[in-house]
């Protein structure tokens, strides 16, 4: 959170890596968590949240020292990846192999609702600069879902290519990149339409993250 260090997760070694940015090398030994699949910090560095898949927790973890301080376990097989809303009052997680997102309040730290997204495969999610909109790249589908930040409900489907997987905004904040990896393309699509822009074909590609 302070990026200073760069946190490698080992899913399967049950640690996370330390490296620092500035040289490539560790910063430390292992540190023991369990099952981090993935991990973020929340906006305000309070805490550190592994995302454990196979057991399908959150683990809110201090940043520091990476002691448990609180879990949650939710109904949603295959939880993955985060982001925040622009106050930082709640995050979503996308759910792979149920279909569906997972909203959580931060002040509270508890499940407030699920969202089904029907014979999805949910995978990245990013908030867009003007804090309305969260797009949600599913893999099945071949696109991203757009859902609305104040109401949490779909606004709209956006096709983009086969096997939709990463989200990443332009340095500008003006385009979003939607890494299409059967498709082997990226999809740039502009925050201010909401429209595909430019396809950006990789010779024997498969983009992933």
């Amino acid at each position: 959170y302070d990026m200073r260090t760069l946190y490698v997760t080992n899913d399967l070694g049950n640690s996370l890596t330390p490296i620092n940015p500035m040289t490539g090398r560790p910063a430390g030994p292992n540190i023991s968590v369990d099952d981090p699949y993935n991990m973020y910090f929340t906006p305000d560095g309070r805490y550190a949240i592994v995302v454990a898949e196979t057991r399908q927790d959150l683990d809110f973890r201090d940043p520091h020292t990476f002691a448990l301080e609180h879990r949650i376990h939710v109904d949603c097989a295959g939880v993955d990846h985060i982001d925040f809303a622009a106050t930082g009052a709640y995050l979503i997680a996308t759910c792979e192999f149920s279909g569906r997102l997972v909203r959580v309040d931060l002040h509270t730290l508890t499940v407030v609702e699920y969202l089904n997204l029907s014979g999805s495969a949910p995978q990245d999610i990013k908030l867009d600069p003007a804090w309305r909109i969260f797009y949600v790249a599913d893999m099945h589908a071949g696109g991203v879902w757009e859902i609305d930040a104040h109401t949490y409900r779909v606004l709209h489907f956006l096709p983009t290519g086969a096997g939709a997987h990463g989200l990443y905004p332009s340095r500008d904040a003006r385009d979003l990149y939607v890494a299409n990896r059967s498709a082997g393309t990226i999809s740039v699509v502009s925050f201010a339409t909401r429209a595909i822009v430019a396809m950006w074909h990789i010779p024997g590609g498969s983009p992933d993250m």
